[in-house]
């Protein structure tokens, strides 16, 4: 993620953290785009894993906009607060092939749809969030930057206390 792309996301939830006072916020050097989540795995599935990404070669460096905020599930009942990531094509191809790439070594493939984002916050309870509902009216599609996807990365994510922790373990350019 680019510096300046994390900065603006750092202000956005500047602005949102007092909106929602019950939300866990995503420490802005932890922000990233999931193509593919994967759980908790054995060190022999890391290798499987890296292989099978390294299989699926270079591809040409595209650019996405990062633009608009949402919830997940839905606005009613969240569970996660997001800044949007336009699907464009070579982005949803990229995931496409992550996704079959896997499928082989048993991780089942993803019933919903790709729906790129960047997760800003989780929200604790379920519960709608009329104050950042309010500050979002008018603002919902507003563009945060774009980005040149050049290559992935497959992390390692560590639940602390602080919240989770981030390392690299394979680069795909």
């Amino acid at each position: 993620m680019p510096e300046e792309i994390r900065e603006v996301l750092a202000a956005e939830q500047a602005r949102f953290k007092g909106a929602a006072a019950d939300a866990g916020w995503t420490r802005p050097e932890g922000i990233h785009l999931t193509l593919k989540f994967l759980g908790e795995i054995s060190d022999h599935q890391v290798a499987g894993v890296k292989r099978a990404l390294r299989e699926i070669g270079r591809f040409e460096p595209f650019r996405v906009q990062v633009k608009g905020f949402g919830f997940f599930p839905e606005a009613s009942r969240p569970h996660v607060f997001w800044a949007g990531v336009d699907v464009s094509p070579p982005l949803a191809q990229l995931a496409a092939r992550v996704e079959t790439s896997l499928t082989p070594l048993g991780f089942v493939p993803d019933k919903r749809a790709f729906s790129p984002h960047l997760t800003l916050a989780r929200f604790r309870l379920s519960c709608r969030q009329p104050k950042l509902e309010a500050l979002l009216e008018g603002h919902g599609d507003a563009v945060l930057g774009d980005l040149e996807v050049s290559e992935f990365f497959l992390w390692e994510s560590t639940l602390t206390p602080q919240g989770a922790q981030y390392q690299k373990v394979a680069r795909f350019p």
